[in-house]
């Protein structure tokens, strides 16, 4: 808690996406984490995230594709695996 209020969890910098549908994402903090996307592809809200997959781009502090997909920094933050 800081100040009675939850302190955030860092937003993002940077995105590289890999061929297995994993990303390196790096955090405004530093810290750098891989994302495995691959489990979202079954997804129906995610159902074109193959198609457009390597489009990813920051913006807002989350990584973002076209047709309005994007995650939830948190979740990028909490489910990805430090490097």
């Amino acid at each position: 808690m800081l100040h009675g209020k939850e302190e955030m969890l860092p937003r993002v910098s940077s995105v590289e996406t890999h061929s297995d549908y994993s990303m390196t994402i790096t955090f405004k903090n530093g810290e750098r984490r891989l994302f495995d996307a691959s489990p979202l592809l079954s997804l129906p809200m995610y159902r074109n995230l193959g198609k457009v997959f390597s489009s990813a781009r920051v913006e807002y502090g989350t990584v973002v594709w076209p047709q309005d997909m994007d995650i939830s920094p948190d979740t990028l933050y909490l489910r990805g695996t430090k490097i």
